[in-house]
């Protein structure tokens, strides 16, 4: 049940008789404020009028201190929802040079970093507008260059005088965990070789394939050993 934002609470509910909800969401009915305000007080709640349209007015026992602290924390977390889904918006001209392109379009990029969507639009000017494709060709560059932090959602499009796309940013890449820096494992081993292949790195590896030494017999102190 949706509440107002200022409610009458306790003493502050003036009217004869109400119709009541329990804490958890149970209608009690219609009974006298009075013996509301009792009840709210042998719970340790308060009495909250939360739709004081109705006929009676519909009353419920609540903690309103912790409601009103969540619904605070609720109100923080949707502006800044809001705020991370705003759409941005640059504008580009259909004859840019080298420099501006380069200036907006890195404009475009920290927008998509920060994990905004951008509106990407191309104004016309006088005779520029029989040329629409010269517009969808700077959208395609644009789209082109920031293919690593996002993607358009579509084709480019016309709307009025201006042709826009709109660019979402992609998702981070996942980061491996537990692999050491350098592709080296926790036995030491090297990691595989620019062309593939995997270097040996403890050093019996370079032993494999050698023929196993004899094993030498007890000698006796003393003995001589022939050469």
């Amino acid at each position: 049940m949706s509440i107002a934002k200022d409610h009458k609470v306790n003493e502050q509910i003036r009217v004869r008789q109400i119709r009541l909800i329990g804490a958890e969401g149970e209608q009690i009915g219609i009974i006298d404020t009075r013996d509301a305000g009792a009840m709210a007080r042998e719970q340790n709640l308060d009495l909250v009028m939360v739709s004081p349209q109705a006929v009676p007015p519909v009353c419920k026992l609540m903690d309103y201190g912790r409601f009103r602290f969540e619904e605070q924390q609720n109100e923080k977390e949707t502006r800044k929802r809001a705020r991370s889904q705003e759409v941005k918006a640059i504008k580009f001209r259909v004859k840019i040079d080298d420099n501006d392109f380069k200036t907006k379009t890195n404009h475009v990029r920290r927008f998509l970093d920060e994990g905004h969507k951008v509106k990407v639009t191309i104004m016309f000017r006088g005779r520029e507008r029989t040329h629409p494709e010269l517009g969808e060709r700077i959208l395609l560059r644009v789209a082109e260059t920031l293919a690593d932090v996002g993607a358009p959602e579509s084709n480019p499009s016309m709307m009025g005088m201006d042709m826009n796309i709109i660019m979402t940013p992609k998702a981070a890449p996942k980061k491996v965990v537990g692999r050491p820096e350098g592709g080296v494992s926790a036995a030491g081993d090297s990691g595989p070789t620019e062309n593939g292949s995997v270097e040996a790195g403890a050093p019996e590896a370079s032993l494999q394939g050698a023929p196993e030494a004899a094993p030498q017999a007890d000698v006796p102190a003393g003995a001589v050993i022939p050469a």
